[in-house]
């Protein structure tokens, strides 16, 4: 196929653990319409074999490894490379419904004037998979819709983007380290056709390796300053994304109570954990109505 509706892309390096588990549920779910984008950052823990065995497989469809420069690097070759109309991040570490994210994708298709679409977003700590927060930028969404506020932060675990949409809005700062946040607030200055979906497509585990806990807080709140007053960002909690907040603030935590890295393959069960993850983001998903919601015309 030489265009695809969505590309899945996919950025990793030496997390082969995490990586099977998410790649095992996507190739599961993948429609005739949908590619799989890897590029890897030189992994030295076995990923680039396990990702070589299934391109010639035929099972993800592009894969690069090389090092990158840092994570926007990644994700940015991730994103050039990608064929389809509609690209969706899944981060290597996070769960995903496929059902949902298929739903965002249709809508964006049958509404070719929307340039990127997010949604109400799921957490968990790994340690403590019982729980399940539930988190919703809706209320910062509804403002800047209305143009009470300029901008707004939004985590890009559950953001859809169209590809030719990249011409105007750009790819990630590669500057910066919450990429995210930053191109979060930059879309939306930039008055980018936002579209909000009140389900869940996506569910951010946290444990100890999660990138964001692994990342200097002093350097992101003082990028988090400048992109502030660039982009005319008052606030509403955080100098840095809530979620970006919560990563960290739990990394750190389990780091000083762990003396080994928490991954799947150092905790007992671990794919039944991933694996109940899926079916509660699913039930979620399947238990209640959920609907689309445009940003309000000026």
């Amino acid at each position: 196929m030489d265009q695809f509706n969505l590309s899945y892309i996919i950025a990793t390096r030496n997390r082969l653990s995490f990586l099977k588990i998410t790649l095992e549920n996507l190739l599961r779910s993948l429609h005739a319409d949908e590619e799989i984008v890897v590029v890897d950052g030189d992994s030295s823990d076995g990923s680039k074999e396990y990702l070589m065995e299934l391109f010639e497989k035929n099972k993800i469809h592009q894969y690069l490894s090389e090092p990158d420069r840092n994570q926007a690097n990644a994700w940015n070759k991730a994103m050039l490379m990608a064929r389809g109309k509609i690209l969706k991040k899944i981060m290597d570490d996070d769960v995903f419904c496929y059902y949902a994210i298929r739903r965002c994708k249709q809508y964006m298709l049958d509404h070719p004037e929307a340039d990127a679409l997010i949604s109400n977003d799921l957490s968990s700590a790994l340690n403590d998979h019982g729980k399940i927060d539930r988190h919703s930028r809706y209320p910062q969404f509804e403002k800047w819709s209305k143009g009470i506020v300029p901008s707004f932060t939004f985590g890009d675990v559950h953001m859809l983007i169209r590809k030719s949409s990249l011409a105007y809005l750009g790819l990630y700062n590669v500057s910066f380290t919450m990429m995210d946040w930053e191109y979060a607030l930059r879309i939306s200055y930039l008055n980018a056709n936002i579209v909000f979906y009140t389900g869940y497509n996506a569910l951010n585990v946290f444990h100890s390796q999660t990138v964001s806990s692994l990342k200097d807080q002093k350097q992101i709140e003082k990028q988090g300053r400048r992109a502030a007053a660039f982009y005319e960002y008052k606030g509403d909690q955080a100098e840095i994304s809530l979620w970006s907040r919560i990563k960290i603030f739990v990394g750190k935590h389990l780091k000083k109570k762990n003396s080994q890295t928490i991954g799947p393959e150092l905790i007992p069960d671990a794919a039944l954990i991933y694996e109940h993850y899926y079916q509660r983001l699913n039930e979620i998903n399947d238990s209640e109505k959920f609907t689309f919601i445009r940003k309000e015309k000026a």
